[in-house]
């Protein structure tokens, strides 16, 4: 009998073990989506300094060999077997449809992965390759623990571990050319003009105070006639401002002729 009891006592303590386990789970482990973005927000406007990392080929790169630039800059781990390869894979459509609109060396993009043990620089190779970015001009970085979460800081990137590997908030960064966080861009798929436009305004609408007057002002014009094309998903130059500028200075023209000539006669 004695033994009948403990058997029943075993089989009650293994059935009510993973509800003593699960509630053991502390809401300050739980990944809090609002807080989270409230961080990354709050990122905004901090200046990131110039952390270290390794590329691919072992290379060291510091963030200060990419500025002079805007910087899109997407954290991943290479384990993920579907959200980090499917916002990257999108990432590399919207970041090409902003190279064809402002020209291929006009800004950098680093791909960095947070998972250190993992993420060495032959995975984050193999990563780039699977999503198609490997021979894209990415820089591909890995760094170490203390680095990863100095960096997460400066950001305002939230992380961590969980059962499927890590949570995190969906977010691509964007420095600006002296490495502040100009703007932040959520979701696995977004909307082109949410990552190309904050682009757009860094590289022609921020000119360098050494650029000549001449370049200064058509990178004006091309700010203010870069169109975005919902259609076709992509950027064209609209002409249509110059074409009605041509028209209303023509006007004007024909308008000054007649009064001068009326005064004259």
């Amino acid at each position: 009998m004695r033994q009948l009891f403990l058997i029943c006592g075993l089989l009650l303590h293994m059935a009510l073990m993973p509800v003593t386990q699960a509630n053991t789970r502390t809401p300050e482990q739980a990944f809090d989506y609002d807080a989270a973005l409230a961080t990354s927000q709050a990122a905004v406007g901090n200046l990131v300094d110039a952390h270290g990392f390794t590329d691919v080929n072992g290379k060291p790169v510091t963030l200060d060999q990419l500025r002079g630039k805007p910087l899109v800059l997407s954290m991943v781990y290479t384990s993920c077997y579907q959200i980090c390869p499917m916002t990257t894979r999108n990432l590399a459509t919207v970041v090409e449809k902003a190279r064809a609109a402002l020209g291929d060396d006009s800004f950098n993009v680093a791909l960095i992965g947070f998972d250190t043990v993992v993420d060495t620089p032959d995975a984050m190779r193999f990563f780039a390759s699977k999503q198609g970015v490997y021979a894209k001009n990415w820089q591909l970085l890995s760094t170490d623990r203390q680095t990863v979460d100095a960096l997460s800081r400066d950001i305002g990137f939230l992380y961590f571990p969980s059962s499927a590997g890590f949570d995190h908030l969906i977010q691509v960064t964007i420095l600006d050319a002296e490495g502040k966080v100009y703007r932040q861009v959520y979701g696995q798929v977004f909307d082109t003009p949410l990552l190309v436009d904050p682009l757009i305004e860094l590289v022609l609408g921020r000119s360098p105070p050494e650029q000549p007057l001449l370049a200064n002002l058509v990178n004006r014009i091309k700010l203010f006639c870069t169109t975005y094309d919902p259609a076709r998903d992509g950027y064209y130059f609209d002409y249509s401002l110059f074409i009605g500028m041509l028209i209303g200075a023509t006007i004007i023209g024909i308008a000054g002729t007649v009064v001068v000539r009326g005064w004259r006669g």
